[in-house]
């Protein structure tokens, strides 16, 4: 049944992306600049799960390595470098940067200098959920270094926005936008029916089945890639040649709660205390979630910041926002 299993993940980057032109073409116009040497625009890629922020920028890199000789590009994900060392590290590392550089030891201040003292040729620096970075101040750093530019990716605008200061604000302000939707149904199975093609047998899911799946993930390719998964594993298991609507029915819950457990694994220690707080209660007022959750780390954040944190499991489906600001009230999403 599976031929190539690689294309039915969701981190694959196909190498034509479908239903993105508009948004490749723009972003392939503004790096348009490092062809001749020069540092181009930020970008800011904004828009819900699952809509392609994230491929579109890759695919973007990887055009990028094969038609500019003297061009880097570097991609962090700032789920997992989300503090200011973290996401340093892994932009120097990707530069070739850091091999005498020691994790427990080297001071942050060396690794500012070490960006600093870059003199390669002009670096793209990918920043996908950049609104958990711990620290912003990266942000500012990048901006001022001439060799660099970036491409910050979050699931709103006001997201970055809110969590950088004035300085920074004001200079962003001016950055290019890329907003991205969520794909329509029949986009989805556009998109599907590919991933098919390259890694399954001919013949292996019927066109209504992908019109089922599309239709169950609501406008987000991760969920629908997710699904067809796992309905390709359970007829692959049973040594089946075709995917079945059963297949695909038992596939539907099993593939958004495959989606759902990848996102509660790259929560940040803080998110995963209010995530487990949010466990033990039905549904709770933001002021005792705040104030269990200062009981329990040692170094809590400012309220604010939790209110980002919580804005942000919101956006990936983990907990959900009842009533407004008044009487708010937070739990898990079913």
């Amino acid at each position: 049944m599976i031929t190539d299993a690689r294309v039915l993940r969701q981190e694959f980057v196909p190498g034509d992306l479908e239903h993105r032109d508009a948004e490749t073409t723009y972003l392939s116009e503004t790096l348009a600049p490092i062809a001749d040497g020069e540092t181009p625009e930020t970008v800011i890629m904004h828009g819900p799960s699952g809509v392609g922020k994230t491929c579109v920028a890759k695919y973007m890199g990887d055009n990028l390595r094969q038609e500019v000789l003297d061009a880097e590009f570097q991609y962090v994900n700032c789920w997992q470098h989300y503090s200011r060392y973290r996401s340093l590290h892994r932009i120097l590392e990707g530069l070739g940067q850091t091999l005498d550089i020691h994790r427990q030891s080297t001071p942050r201040d060396e690794l500012f200098e070490r960006l600093r003292q870059y003199d390669g040729p002009p670096c793209v620096v990918v920043l996908d959920e950049v609104d958990q970075l711990e620290d912003t101040r990266l942000l500012y750093h990048l901006h001022e270094l001439p060799q660099f530019s970036m491409i910050l990716i979050a699931n709103r605008e006001d997201a970055i926005l809110r969590a950088v200061d004035e300085r920074l604000t004001s200079r962003l302000t001016g950055s290019e936008r890329i907003r991205f939707d969520a794909y329509h149904e029949d986009e989805l199975v556009s998109i599907m029916a590919a991933r098919v093609r390259w890694g399954l047998i001919e013949n292996a899911i019927q066109d209504d089945q992908l019109r089922r799946i599309a239709d169950a993930a609501a406008g987000d390719a991760r969920v629908a890639l997710s699904i067809l998964r796992s309905a390709a594993r359970r007829a692959d298991r049973a040594t089946e040649n075709q995917i079945t609507t059963d297949h695909v029915e038992s596939a539907i819950p099993a593939g958004r709660e495959e989606v759902r457990q990848k996102s509660i694994d790259t929560l940040i220690h803080h998110q995963r205390v209010l995530y487990e707080i949010l466990e033990e209660h039905k549904e709770i007022e933001p002021s005792a979630l705040y104030e269990t959750y200062q009981e329990r780390v040692e170094e809590p954040k400012s309220d604010r910041t939790v209110r980002n944190y919580l804005a942000k499991m919101e956006h990936y489906n983990l907990i959900v926002a009842d009533g407004t600001s008044r009487d708010r009230t937070y739990r898990l999403r079913e």
